[in-house]
């Protein structure tokens, strides 16, 4: 399925005229997040890829974000994915609250490309023991432009300031296989 990425009200983003996600299930253990991005790559800050590892921070520049949280709790996981390959998992208790990386979230396999129409990022997440549950998503992305500014992108935004973890922002729902 394809869905757009709505742009923050408050954030204008003079160098993205686009951004939409593909989400896909290709097997029971397996969600493949394709960020694409339509617009002028040499005006945003995105770094060359590099080899993928884990880190914190993400979010402090161009980073794509998905959040799942299952139908059944509170409790939600994060992702963030950055050009660089860097990556990141967060498991949350409830909304914004007991914090903890996911260590048990074995690393995506990422693909970026950077291309005269824009970038597109591609995320390939292994759900290992939680692959049979249904799950609500969220899926969201900071853009910073080459000159520092941000904007913010989400399938649905909540009102007031971005927030990509409010639980309004969960507007997909990705059944069990």
């Amino acid at each position: 399925m394809r869905r757009l990425l709505e742009l923050h009200r408050d954030q204008p983003c003079g160098a993205v005229r686009r951004l939409e996600v593909e989400v896909g299930r290709p097997t029971s253990r397996r969600l493949v997040l394709r960020y694409a991005l339509a617009g002028d790559p040499g005006q945003l800050r995105l770094p060359a890829p590099g080899v993928p590892a884990r880190a914190d921070e993400l979010w402090r520049s161009t980073c794509f974000e998905a959040f799942l949280r299952r139908d059944d709790g509170p409790g939600y996981l994060e992702f963030n994915f950055a050009p660089s390959h860097e990556w990141a998992a967060y498991g949350f208790a409830a909304y914004r609250e007991g914090m903890r990386v996911a260590g048990e979230i074995p690393a995506p396999r990422l693909a970026s490309q950077r291309t005269a129409q824009g970038y597109e990022l591609t995320a390939s997440l292994d759900l290992g023991a939680a692959a049979n549950t249904p799950w609500r998503l969220a899926v969201s992305a900071v853009i910073e432009e080459a000159g520092g500014g941000k904007s913010y992108w989400a399938l649905a935004h909540p009102p007031g300031k971005p927030d990509f973890h409010h639980p309004e922002s969960f507007v997909l729902d990705l059944a069990a296989p």
